[in-house]
């Protein structure tokens, strides 16, 4: 079984700061960090991390080989990321103050500009047992969704961010949705309680995460883990990822949330996003230490 992730690949370029510079101001950073960032990419990380087989769909610029390299060596396949020429590579601009307020500039370059020769070549062989990921960063969402429906293929969706139109666009073809909260608040009121996926993972921060079986109406809930978190980045995508690997070995709903809910609380004592993402010999250490 494969998870196949058309999803975004970002540069996070990180500076530390005493304060958020005000217009006009120019200010010293106190520190920089450069990393792997986007949705896509830290699912991506995080799957392959657990242990799937995931081939991860994407397109960057020409240059910025270390991306590749990254993903590589979490044990991602890479073959299929497009090199655009001309086009820049996703990236963020971050800037975090002393309080761990931020601002963000998001550019996503090659994330909007997936060709879609992606789609024909690189999903040909998805079929039944396999996975789709998706998030709401890149081009072809709906196609791509469509595409591995008709084949066959599980779909899970993580609708972030959050829009009313690309969710439309994509939700008849999911089979799983994945948000938070608010975004589970949000997409009830836009559509209803009726929603026409087979299962919702919802994740709740501190208070844990749940999946519903739409179909049969069965919950299983999963209680957070006790930490101290340095930096919550990417956490809901480690628990994305996760879920999806322990989906592709054919685990019950209750082993998977518990799984990923232990890999994002080790994710989130760690500074970064991809780049903190633990894999499955952690996790299971972490698990046998909690019991």
């Amino acid at each position: 079984m494969t998870i196949y992730n058309l999803g975004s690949i970002n540069i996070d370029h990180v500076y530390r700061l005493t304060a958020l510079p005000r217009a006009g101001e120019t200010i010293s950073s106190q520190g920089y960090a450069l990393g792997l960032g986007g949705k896509g990419a830290n699912q991506s990380v995080a799957a392959a991390r657990a242990g799937a087989q995931v081939q991860h769909l994407g397109a960057m610029g020409a240059g910025d080989g270390w991306v590749l390299d990254k993903l590589a060596a979490a044990g991602a396949g890479t073959g299929a990321i497009a090199r655009l020429e001309g086009v820049a590579t996703g990236h963020a601009i971050i800037l975090v103050d002393g309080g761990g307020e931020n601002s963000i500039i998001l550019h996503g370059g090659a994330n909007h500009a997936l060709p879609p020769t992606l789609l024909e070549r690189d999903l040909a062989g998805i079929g039944p047992g396999d996975i789709l990921m998706l998030q709401n960063e890149t081009n072809l969402q709906a196609e791509a969704a469509a595409r591995a429906h008709a084949a066959g293929a599980r779909v899970i969706y993580s609708a972030a961010p959050f829009e009313i139109e690309p969710l439309r666009a994509v939700l008849p073809h999911v089979t799983i949705l994945a948000v938070n909260e608010v975004e589970a608040r949000d997409t009830f009121a836009a559509f209803g309680e009726d929603l026409p996926v087979e299962g919702m993972l919802i994740t709740r921060g501190a208070e844990g995460a749940e999946y519903r079986d739409l179909r049969s109406g069965q919950v299983w809930h999963q209680p957070a883990f006790k930490v101290q978190a340095v930096d919550t980045t990417g956490a809901g995508d480690c628990f994305a990822g996760w879920f999806a690997a322990g989906l592709s070995r054919n685990e019950d709903p209750q082993t998977a949330l518990r799984h990923a809910s232990a890999a994002a609380a080790i994710q989130v004592t760690r500074k970064g996003a991809g780049d903190a993402m633990p894999d499955r010999a952690e996790v299971m250490a972490f698990l046998k230490e909690r019991g």
